[in-house]
């Protein structure tokens, strides 16, 4: 059995019992890089697109976002799974990250978050002057000498 360690579950946990809110299970999410940025998105359905704050402070990025549920005046609830309330994740940002130029979108029920990697972050090629600077060959970072 494989586990998936998530570094993000103390201070989810620790977020939810401070804050009184619902954590990680009721506001999964996932992480991907592609490109020069990265993307998170997290299920939020039935979330008021309103009501959804993303804040950074520091090196931490909030999200909170609040579900109210009713029903028509009068009705009487047979069953109620779905939680009502404040949902609160909180991530920790890495140094090599531009907080300045992070995007959201909600879209379906699903909050999109695009943080792009810092221009110094990014991979670039150097220059070597070989034989005192008559040549200079391209060496780029990664490339595995092909």
């Amino acid at each position: 059995m494989t586990m998936n360690f998530d570094p993000f579950r103390e201070l989810d946990r620790l977020a939810g019992s401070l804050l009184g809110s619902a954590g990680p299970r009721s506001m999964p999410m996932d992480l991907y890089r592609t490109g020069d940025h990265y993307v998170l998105d997290v299920d939020l359905p039935g979330i008021d697109p309103g009501s959804v704050d993303i804040d950074v402070d520091g090196s931490v990025l909030t999200i909170r976002a609040e579900r109210t549920l009713g029903a028509p005046e009068g009705s009487q609830w047979i069953t109620r799974e779905r939680q009502p309330g404040t949902f609160v994740r909180q991530l920790t940002l890495g140094d090599g990250l531009d907080a300045e130029r992070i995007t959201a979108g909600y879209d379906n029920g699903v909050l999109s978050i695009t943080i792009p990697v810092k221009e110094s972050a990014k991979p670039r090629k150097i220059a070597v002057s070989v034989n005192g600077g008559q040549e200079q060959l391209a060496v780029g970072a990664g490339n595995g000498g092909d």
